[in-house]
């Protein structure tokens, strides 16, 4: 909780009175390695925050796994397409290791809003974000090629190269695992 806390606190000001309330809002979850967060076809029904783990947010396509997107501790997690509206997902958030989180389910998250001053403010930046780093992603597929792609998350998660799995962050690039083997072995040739 000390993480999340932290975190609010980096976002918006709350007072003491505050931050008791947002601690009996938020409730402990623990995801074992391969445990979902959410499912697809499944409303999701939670905000989390992790304070310690890796979860991957991933979608099927035909079959095949596709990951879309990766959250690690002290950052939020939630499928906000199905959250908001609290209609079906289409995607899965999956714990890629061992996770704790804290979370929020819709109703004491509206609570939140209304209790705690700048709770609307939090509400704002941590959306922002997400819409932030999900048009550059969207974009990165249109215009940069897989090395590039592959760069560019080595620059978003430097610390988490060896705890993802190569053929999850092959899967996030939009490449088959070979190819990105070939692509890590390029680069290191090039140094």
């Amino acid at each position: 909780m000390n993480l999340l806390i932290a975190t609010i606190r980096h976002l918006i000001k709350i007072s003491a009175d505050e931050e008791v309330i947002l601690t009996g809002l938020f409730k402990p979850l623990e995801l074992k390695s391969g445990e979902y967060f959410l499912e697809e076809g499944q409303i999701c029904r939670y905000v989390g925050f992790i304070e310690k783990g890796l979860v991957r947010y991933h979608m099927n396509d035909n079959g095949n796994q596709k990951s879309l997107f990766f959250n690690k501790d002290g950052e939020f997690i939630s499928n906000y397409q199905s959250f908001l509206p609290q209609v079906s997902s289409d995607t899965s958030i999956q714990a890629i290791e061992d996770t704790f989180l804290q979370i929020i389910s819709f109703s004491d998250l509206q609570r939140l809003y209304s209790s705690v001053n700048e709770g609307e403010k939090l509400g704002r930046l941590a959306i922002e974000n997400v819409f932030l780093s999900s048009m550059e992603q969207l974009k990165s597929f249109y215009k940069d090629s897989p090395t590039e792609r592959y760069q560019q998350f080595l620059r978003s998660y430097p610390n988490l190269v060896q705890r993802i799995p190569q053929y999850y962050i092959a899967s996030y690039v939009g490449i088959q695992p070979q190819s990105l083997s070939r692509i890590r072995k390029r680069l290191v040739t090039q140094k």
